[in-house]
């Protein structure tokens, strides 16, 4: 009698016990994806966690389709992406992922500025026109369905270029590893051949100054939902007239007007972003290191390392604040000045010091940013416009402030009487960031630098 009791007691409590747990999660029935008419099944189910008959927390079920949903977008192949949970009963859920997909075939005419940004070539280029690049650009964003990319590029005016690249799809079961190939061509007539008091020199000419050809190959591999390496292997050869060599012998160095070398470039990046367009939460680093000049028959023997870390945090309410530093070195101390790139190319710079190219062997560079959210919403042109990949409008605007500062190491001032290099260096300034359809962020920023110039500042940047 006893025994038989205590058995119907254990029953009972394990019946409790396996109620209660069954209140606590869910099993995923079935996904859904819904409005992919290009794109394969295999891309979007290879971006989520969640997966068909796996048993999740009720209370989490929310933030893991969140972060699926993230994910999703950030592969920048759809204009929305939303992820839906209907419960079938008490302990079974479906899962819905409802895309629109972008317009992947893209044929434009090109029409750019050829210095390094709108500010320089207001300011100090008196925003000449002459000095534009135009052409065609076609890019197909997904040509098979599976995430891969093909590029062509033909360009005249300033500086007449064409370039063309493939990047495979999935090479693997696992859809971890890709293959990029590509080659460029460009030429050069006015060009840069020195920078003096941290500013470009140009030598204005009607013959071809410059010529560049490289091949390139990069082997890319995503281990997980937020890490990627890449392995490039390229091959460049630059050859420059007698003209740009007497007036800088340093520019290929010891007056030599051919260039030739093999490259071998490896990167890692962890990338957490809660979006890599325009990120508000989460962190992003990236290591890389490239080594210039294989073989000894190469005219460059040069080593450069760098990393990057950047944090993106919600203060609370609409305030947002991120930091990032940045750092590179490289060796030996005397370079070619065409692989000399301090602090001015790109976005590594001082915001602030924008018509300045400090250049120099080693860089430190940290920024920071407070941000208060003006407008998030995504408008329906469908009333106005019926291709469906634009008759979405997502539109988000930010009051930004902000404070950078950056050091650059140059072994060799004298060479192009720098003032701004071997010293530190500090800019800030309020902006306004716009971001908007596929991936376009506008910059408005009014900065003053430690030598105290104003001015403002405007930039547009798109995210691929």
């Amino acid at each position: 009698m006893t025994q038989r009791l205590f058995f119907i007691c254990f029953l009972f409590l394990q019946t409790a016990y396996y109620q209660c747990f069954a209140d606590d999660f869910v099993l995923v029935h079935d996904i859904k994806i819904e409005g992919n008419t290009r794109t394969k099944d295999k891309i979007i189910f290879r971006e989520m966690l969640v997966k068909v008959g796996d048993t999740l927390q009720k209370a989490k079920l929310k933030e893991i389709l969140e972060s699926d949903r993230q994910k999703i977008t950030n592969t920048y192949l759809f204009i929305t992406v939303k992820v839906t949970y209907q419960e079938i009963d008490n302990q079974q859920v479906d899962i819905t992922v409802e895309v629109k997909e972008r317009l992947y075939l893209v044929i434009l005419p090109v029409f750019y500025l050829a210095d390094r940004n709108f500010n320089e070539w207001w300011y100090e280029r008196n925003h000449d026109l002459r000095r534009t690049i135009y052409g065609i650009y076609a890019k197909h964003a997904n040509l098979t369905g599976n995430n891969d990319q093909l590029r062509i590029r033909a360009e005249i005016g300033f500086i007449p270029n064409f370039e063309i690249s493939y990047s495979s799809p999935y090479l693997d079961k696992k859809l971890t590893t890709t293959l990029l190939g590509g080659i460029f061509y460009g030429i050069n007539k006015t060009m840069v051949y020195r920078t003096w008091q941290d500013k470009f020199q140009f030598l204005e000419s009607e013959q071809q100054q410059r010529q560049r050809l490289s091949f390139y190959t990069v082997l890319s591999r995503r281990t997980g939902f937020y890490q990627n390496q890449s392995l490039q292997l390229s091959y460049s050869q630059t050859q420059i007239a007698d003209t740009i060599a007497r007036l800088n012998p340093n520019y290929l160095l010891d007056g030599r007007t051919k260039q030739k070398f093999f490259l071998i470039n490896y990167s890692y990046i962890f990338d957490r972003r809660d979006n890599r367009q325009y990120a508000l939460k989460g962190y992003r680093s990236s290591f890389e290191i490239t080594k210039y000049g294989l073989f000894a028959s190469d005219n460059i023997n040069q080593l450069s390392i760098s990393g990057t870390y950047s944090k993106y945090v919600p203060i609370g309410g609409k305030f947002y604040a991120n930091y990032s530093f940045r750092g590179k070195v490289s060796f030996p101390q005397k370079q070619p000045f065409l692989q000399t790139a301090g602090l001015g190319y790109r976005s590594d710079l001082v915001r602030g010091y924008e018509l300045y190219v400090i250049d120099g062997q080693s860089y430190a560079l940290a920024k920071t940013n407070l941000k208060y959210q003006l407008i998030d919403r995504v408008f329906d042109l469908s009333k106005f416009l019926k291709i469906k990949q634009f008759n979405t409008l997502p539109v988000a605007a930010y009051l930004n402030s902000f404070i950078d500062v950056g050091y650059t190491k140059n072994n060799f001032p004298l060479l192009n009487n720098t003032k701004l290099a071997n010293k530190r260096l500090v800019g800030g300034g309020l902006g306004l960031d716009v971001i908007t359809w596929y991936n376009v962020v506008g910059r408005l920023n009014y900065s003053i630098n430690g030598l105290g110039e104003k001015r403002l500042f405007f930039n547009v940047a798109r995210e691929f």
